[in-house]
């Protein structure tokens, strides 16, 4: 009996090697499928990292560009505002000119063909003596009024109507042309 024993002793041998054979090459399967599965797990994850890496290092680009956009048009606001500061400034320092009396008979000859038939020319108080010779000449009554800075009023006849024409005011009307060539000027 014995060898009848060994022959059914090796036969479950054999038997319980194949299985083990089998058992061990569906791991070792199991075992690459869960590795590769990882892996390409792993590169799907690097991948959606890298695009959301890239993303946000884009956002923060366009973050950035849009600061430094909003601080250059800042700062060319501020400049053009004081380029037309010192345009104010220097039409009124025109006043203190010897020239002035000239301006204003320009100002207050541009108002009269304007208002067509005038009765009066109103300007400031220290600037009546400049036009009084102009205005007695054009049959004009002359007459001051402290808040017209630097320029005239022309006064239709019966009083309903005017025409001012003054420096600031018409630096005012014209500023939005102005300040275009002014920054075209400054930056190209």
């Amino acid at each position: 009996m014995s060898k009848l024993e060994d022959i059914l002793q090796n036969e479950v041998a054999t038997e319980i090697g194949a299985i083990a054979a089998e058992a061990e090459a569906k791991a070792k399967g199991i075992l690459e499928a869960a590795q590769q599965k990882a892996e390409a797990l792993k590169a799907a994850k690097e991948r959606q990292l890298e695009a959301e890496y890239q993303a946000a290092i884009r956002r923060a680009e366009s973050a950035a560009e849009l600061l430094v956009n909003q601080a250059r048009i800042a700062a060319r606001g501020e400049v053009v505002n004081r380029v037309r500061l010192e345009a104010m400034q220097a039409l009124k320092s025109l006043a203190n000119q010897p020239s002035f009396g000239q301006t204003l008979q320009k100002l207050a000859e541009e108002a009269l063909a304007a208002v067509g038939q005038a009765e009066a020319v109103v300007l400031h108080p220290n600037h009546a003596a400049l036009l009084a010779d102009w205005a007695k000449s054009k049959g004009l009554e002359l007459r001051t009024d402290a808040t017209i800075q630097d320029g005239v009023r022309l006064v239709a006849k019966g009083g309903r109507s005017f025409v001012q024409n003054a420096l600031g005011e018409r630096l005012e009307r014209a500023w939005d042309a102005l300040s275009a060539k002014a920054a075209k000027a400054i930056w190209g």
